[in-house]
Parts: structure tokens; C-alpha cells; sequence
């Protein structure tokens, strides 16, 4: 099945706001959960530096038969909901099965 990949940086009037920015990255992490409950193949997090200091952005995969179908459930996802993250969605091509 295709792997699609997510990658997301949260906006900037929104770095400020710890405590909604907390909240509705905990509804993520229950939409995530929720999601892998139903069977979906999704993982989700996000990327630190050599210093261990996050702020490269998040990321998350997740296999779907197709562009849409995982476009319509990451439309789904609080922080795409919410608007609190610039993102883009791209399938992934492993170049070593071909």
C-alpha cells in the first residue's frame, strides 16, 4: 500500500500560545491513537536537531490506497482542523522495490 508523508510547521502566530497549542496537540495525539485503534498504519512526531532542540517541524506517515483518501483523513487531524499548522502532503516512492 502507498505511504504518504505529511510534514507540517506550526504557525507562527501560534508558538506563542503554549497552552492552546498543547491542547490541541493532545487531540492529535488521541486522533493518532484513534486512528491506529481502526487498523490505519500512521505514525506521527516530530523532528529535533543535534542538540536534541525541537523546531524542524512534524511529521507523520500513513499508508493509504490512494492521494485522497489520505488527504481526507489528515483534513481530519486537529491541527489541520484548527489551523494551526502550514502542511503539505506527498506520496512516498521507495526507489530500492522497484
Amino acid at each position: 500500500m502507498p505511504l504518504f508523508i505529511k510534514t507540517e510547521f506550526i504557525k507562527k502566530e501560534y508558538l506563542s500560545n503554549l497552552n492552546l497549542r498543547k491542547k490541541i496537540i493532545q487531540d492529535h495525539i488521541n486522533w493518532v491513537k484513534t486512528l491506529k485503534d481502526k487498523g490505519i498504519n500512521i505514525n506521527s512526531g516530530y523532528l529535533i536537531d543535534y542538540l536534541k532542540k525541537p523546531g524542524g517541524g512534524g511529521l507523520l506517515m500513513i499508508e493509504c490506497a490512494s492521494y485522497f483518501e489520505a488527504e481526507k483523513i489528515i483534513k481530519s487531524d486537529p491541527m489541520v482542523r484548527n489551523n494551526i499548522v502550514d502542511w503539505k502532503l506527498h506520496e512516498w516512492i521507495d526507489i530500492t522495490n522497484k
